[in-house]
């Protein structure tokens, strides 16, 4: 197996879906202003995204390595290259639904194949983790890129200028299309089970044991927390900062950008420090930011804002949160499938994907009612709760690994 070319192809398809689906937050923001849809509305955006992702992770993950994780990568590129186009001549909140829905199915065969195949790139879990955080990585650096993407098509005098940005996702998805389609890949992984029923089977076994329970629970509640504040904080920003719409976009970016700079750095500082007090440092740190900066960031009165420049250093403060909260996700991926046999990662990522996919679904879901209902300067506040049983579940997974 060419590896370097095999981690290239990984980098740019996971780069393509950073900025698809981390999109939604963007178009849940120009859905309340286009098509006459509310914040409760708006929201149901994720669940199109992230319910066929479970779905089709759920049916497939475990047998995937018989399809070929190439192939089924091929197939996911295509789907989105078709519906980015459609998304440009429907301009409708139907036609963003089947968008995200075709997204959805897309990435789960794009993620389960990525996650799988690190295991056959890697020799140990210090290069497992490193390459599963620098991936995670470049993830965010495309969700970053996309809050400034979609920006730079939009224009105050035709509301429908910002559909122009899909030619060019649709492009963009071709170009990795033919990377991939020209990549070698060899050897990819074993065969789970002796037929399709038996590979289904392998992963209820897994998830029958205490080890994966606590750590898919521990997955859920991270993707609440990041896809809650991701998905909603331009509308945050438009809402209780009162930005134009384009300088509440290119806002968010800055929680994308958090991200990523943790999840790179998370793949050199593991090489050194336990992960256990990495993650831990993280959390308390997160929950700080929560308690002391966002009632600052609330409370800010904001004057007349043209540029990012007008705005005061505390507005930037809040989606700092990212640096601390991007470790967690990768990390507690990598601990998990380095304890197990490659075999089985096929089955391990399905279910890592199920429930980050239903994870990130509720936490839109219930900031969007939070949004609705506490008022948007409140929501935030709320992520409290799973950041504390996250801090728990650290301590958990430590010891159930320890016995591995």
């Amino acid at each position: 197996m060419k590896k370097n070319a095999v981690k290239i192809a990984m980098y740019l398809n996971y780069f393509v879906f950073a900025i698809l689906l981390n999109s939604v937050g963007i178009v849940i923001l120009k859905s309340q202003a286009n098509y006459g849809v509310d914040e409760l509305q708006a929201s149901i955006l994720e669940a199109f995204k992230d319910l066929p992702i479970a779905i089709v992770s759920f049916l497939i993950a475990s047998f995937l390595p018989r399809i070929g994780y190439k192939r089924a990568m091929l197939i996911g590129l295509a789907l989105v290259s078709v519906a980015c186009v459609n998304m440009y001549f429907g301009n409708s909140f139907d036609t963003a639904k089947i968008l995200f829905a075709t997204v959805g199915v897309s990435f789960a065969l794009i993620k389960v194949s990525v996650y799988s195949l690190i295991g056959t790139v890697t020799e140990n879990q210090k290069e497992h983790n490193s390459l599963m955080s620098s991936i995670e990585g470049v993830f965010m650096i495309g969700i970053a890129l996309a809050y400034f993407l979609f920006p730079a098509f939009n224009s105050d005098i035709n509301p429908d200028s910002w559909l122009n940005v899909y030619w060019l996702l649709a492009g963009i998805s071709l170009i990795s299309f033919g990377f991939l389609f020209f990549t070698k890949f060899e050897n990819q992984t074993e065969i789970p089970g002796v037929n399709l029923v038996d590979d289904f089977a392998q992963m209820f076994k897994l998830f029958a044991q205490l080890l994966t329970i606590v750590f898919v629970i521990s997955a859920f509640l991270f993707v609440m927390i990041e896809q809650g504040i991701m998905s909603w904080l331009p509308t945050f920003n438009s809402k209780v900062l009162h930005l134009p719409q384009n300088i509440s976009i290119m806002m968010a970016s800055i929680l994308a950008i958090t991200l990523a700079t943790g999840r790179l750095l998370a793949g050199v500082i593991t090489k050194k420090i336990n992960w256990i007090w990495v993650l831990s440092f993280c959390i308390v740190m997160a929950m700080l930011i929560v308690v002391f900066l966002l009632p600052k960031t609330v409370g800010l009165e904001v004057k007349e804002i043209n540029s990012l420049s007008d705005i005061p250093l505390i507005g930037f403060a809040f989606p700092l949160v990212g640096l601390f909260i991007a470790p967690i996700y990768p990390l507690l991926n990598s601990v998990v499938l380095s304890a197990l046999p490659k075999k089985l990662h096929s089955s391990m990522t399905g279910l890592i994907v199920v429930f980050s996919a239903l994870g990130g679904t509720l936490g839109s879901r219930i900031i969007g009612y939070l949004f609705k209902n506490e008022g948007p300067e409140n929501a935030f506040f709320y992520t409290l709760i799973p950041m504390s049983l996250l801090l728990v579940s650290f301590f958990i997974l430590k010891k159930l690994t320890s016995k591995i």
